[in-house]
């Protein structure tokens, strides 16, 4: 079934609230056969530019970054701040305490819709800058495969623009919401109604050359 309610009459066009209305409405499906093997190898290289996704984020989202070698591996860098906490974290490589979050985690696109797509969809899906942010690992690893109905940032500043990027990657992927997750982006957005909706120019669908099962 489709979304229902209108977003309001504050939910100005373009908007990642006028968007809720837009996602469709569906129960979870099981986790059955789930696993991160289903979206391709971790931060593969799907825009060609010969560096892990991985490396993109953090070169996107740290400041005072020092790189390892040439422009690619990212060696150390900062949160200023992390979006999830808004304290300043560093990131070193090999003790890091930053991860790449999937704003929409694997697991819950898995539940709802991508068990049936195909593998190319999954692996961009995995590695669009869209869906990936640079975070604090203690608040990203308690957040699991949770959606908006069940895990927001901790900084209450953020979550505007945290839900946002869900509607924006669920709208773009077409994965489908639960109608608890929609009544929570709702309650989110309607405090920003005019926060745009996030888009991105990755394509759905990776190279050939990369692979899933």
């Amino acid at each position: 079934m489709g979304g229902g309610g209108a977003a309001g009459p504050d939910a100005g066009a373009g908007s990642a609230l006028a968007a809720v209305d837009t996602l469709t409405v569906k129960g979870r499906a099981p986790k059955t056969g789930y696993d991160r093997s289903r979206f391709g190898s971790a931060w593969a290289d799907t825009d060609s530019n010969g560096c892990p996704t991985r490396d993109d984020i953090l070169k996107r989202d740290l400041k005072d970054v020092v790189y390892r070698g040439k422009d690619c591996q990212v060696a150390a860098g900062k949160l200023a701040p992390d979006p999830y906490t808004g304290r300043e974290v560093t990131f070193r490589r090999g003790r890091s305490q930053v991860d790449i979050d999937h704003l929409v985690a694997l697991s819950d696109a898995w539940q709802k819709g991508a068990a049936r797509w195909e593998p190319s969809k999954r692996i961009a899906f995995a590695n669009d800058p869209l869906n990936l942010l640079a975070v604090d690992a203690g608040p990203n690893r308690g957040k699991g495969d949770g959606d908006t109905a069940t895990w927001l940032p901790p900084n209450k500043a953020y979550r505007c623009t945290y839900v946002a990027g869900q509607v924006g990657v669920k709208k773009k992927y077409g994965v489908w919401v639960t109608a608890a997750e929609r009544d929570a982006m709702k309650k989110v957005l309607s405090t920003c109604p005019d926060k745009k909706l996030p888009t991105g120019p990755a394509p759905t669908t990776a190279p050939n050359r990369f692979h899933a099962r």
